[in-house]
C-alpha cells in the first residue's frame, strides 16, 4: 500500500476520459482525518501551471482535506480558464466530499498549453468521490492514475513506532526539480501539525526530490504535498519523523529517476571534501546537467575528462589540478592526473557511480541523474504527437 497505508486515508483511481487509451487517468486522496493539517513545497519555475497557483493559495493556512491530481493534461498556460477549471475541480471535490473548496489541493500533469476538459474532470470527480476505496487497492488505483509516460506506479511505505508514512509519485521526464518533483502526495496517520509538517517536507525535499536531475528540465507543475490525519494518535519525535519521511522521500525519488525516459544508466554523482554543501551540490549538479558526460555514460566511455570540464564550469572553491575522480569504482584520475586505465571501468550495469574528491573540505552531496538515449530524444519528440 501507498497513501492508504498510514490510517486515516482512502483513495482510489479513475477513467475520466482525460487520456484517449481510456486508462485511469484522475486520483483523489481523502484525508478523513480527525487532524486536516498538511504542508506542501512546488516547482520554483516561474512559470506555473493553474493547480499550483490555486494550490499555493489553498496550504497557506495549512489545512487540506483531499487531493486530486489529473494525467492527460498540465493545464498550464490555459489562461483564466484553466484556473477556473481547477477552481471548479476542487468545488467539485468539496461537494461530494463534504469539505471546503478552499481545502482541497489540486495537481495535474500532461501537455502544457490544452485546456483540459472540465466537464470531465469534474464528472471524474464525482466518480472518484463514489468510489473512494480503502487499503491497497485504491492507493493502487490512485498511483496508476496520475502516470504519464511512467512505466510503472512509484509508491512506498515507511513504518514509525504506533505510525506511518505513505507515498506516491509520478515522473518519469523534466526531473530537475526546485523543492519538489513531479507529483507526490504523502500521507501520515502521525499527530503533527502544519508546522512542524512543513519543517520536515522541507528538510526531506531539500536532500532527495531536490538531489534528482534527471535531464536538467524543471516542471511548470511540480508538487509535494504532505498531509496528516493524526488517526494514530501518536506524536513522534520531530528528527524520528524526519527522517523517517526523508528515507521514504528518497525512495520515490530514487524510483523516478530508475523509470526515467529512454535512460540505460541511474548515474549517482558524489561530490566529497568540498567546502560547503552548496559548492558539493553545484558541482555535481554541473556534472549531472553535461550532455557530453550523459551520452558518454550511454556509450559505456568512462571519459572522465568531461567530468572535470564540467567542474571547472562551476564558482565552488577548488584546487583544478587537486581533483580525483572514480567511476564504479576505479580511479580514473588523481590530482587531475590519469591514474587506472579507463578500460578497467565497467560501465555495462545500469547503476553507475562517479565520485569526484574536491581536497578542499570535509563536506559531502550526491545528485542523482541518468544518461543521454536515443530513446530519450525519440520520445521527448513525439511527445505531444
Amino acid at each position: 500500500m501507498s497513501v492508504t497505508a498510514p490510517a486515516g486515508f482512502v483513495a482510489t483511481g479513475v477513467a475520466a476520459g482525460l487520456k484517449s487509451t481510456g486508462a485511469l487517468d484522475l486520483a483523489l486522496v481523502r484525508n478523513q482525518g480527525p487532524l486536516q493539517n498538511a504542508a506542501a513545497v512546488f516547482t520554483s519555475n516561474r512559470c506555473k501551471a493553474n493547480p499550483v497557483l490555486w494550490s499555493e493559495q489553498v496550504i497557506r493556512d495549512g489545512v487540506v482535506s483531499a487531493v486530486v491530481l489529473n494525467s492527460g493534461g498540465a493545464n498550464c498556460y490555459t489562461g483564466a480558464q484553466g484556473f477556473q477549471t481547477s477552481h471548479a475541480t476542487a468545488e467539485a471535490a468539496a461537494e461530494h466530499l463534504g469539505v471546503s473548496a478552499a481545502d482541497v489541493i489540486v495537481c495535474s500533469t500532461g501537455l502544457i498549453g490544452e485546456q483540459l476538459d472540465r466537464a470531465a474532470v469534474t464528472s471524474g470527480v464525482a466518480s472518484a468521490a463514489a468510489s473512494l476505496v480503502p487499503g491497497r487497492e485504491g492507493g493502487l488505483a490512485a498511483a496508476e492514475a496520475i502516470m504519464t509516460t511512467d512505466t510503472h506506479p512509484k509508491q512506498a511505505v515507511v513504518s514509525g513506532d504506533g505510525w506511518a508514512i505513505g507515498g506516491m509519485a509520478k515522473g518519469a521526464g523534466m526531473l530537475a526539480p526546485g523543492l519538489a518533483t513531479m507529483l507526490v502526495v504523502i500521507t501520515t496517520d502521525a499527530a503533527l501539525d502544519s508546522a512542524a509538517l512543513d519543517a520536515s517536507l522541507r528538510a526531506a525535499t531539500r536532500v532527495t526530490f531536490d538531489r534528482l536531475d534527471s535531464d536538467g528540465c524543471m516542471s511548470t507543475n511540480d508538487t509535494v504535498v504532505l498531509l496528516a490525519s493524526g488517526a494514530s494518535r501518536v506524536t513522534p519525535e520531530a528528527d524520528e519523523f524526519a527522517l523517517a519521511l526523508t528515507d521514504l522521500c528518497r525512495d520515490l525519488a530514487m524510483q523516478l529517476q530508475g523509470d526515467a525516459e529512454g535512460a540505460s544508466h541511474d548515474i549517482a554523482i558524489q561530490v566529497t571534501h568540498a567546502v560547503t554543501e552548496d559548492d558539493a551540490v553545484e558541482v555535481a549538479r554541473a556534472v549531472a546537467r553535461s550532455n557530453l558526460f550523459k551520452a558518454a555514460i550511454f556509450g559505456n566511455d568512462p571519459n572522465w575528462g568531461r567530468v572535470l570540464a564540467a567542474v571547472g564550469t562551476t564558482d565552488a572553491r577548488f584546487d583544478p589540478y587537486g581533483i580525483d575522480v572514480a567511476i564504479n569504482g576505479v580511479q580514473v584520475c588523481t590530482a587531475g592526473e590519469p591514474d587506472q586505465p579507463r578500460d578497467r571501468v565497467d560501465l555495462t550495469p545500469r547503476a553507475t557511480s562517479v565520485v569526484i574528491d574536491l581536497h578542499a573540505g570535509d563536506v559531502s552531496a550526491t545528485v542523482l541523474t541518468n544518461d543521454l538515449t536515443h530513446d530519450y530524444v525519440h520520445e521527448n519528440s513525439a511527445y505531444a504527437s
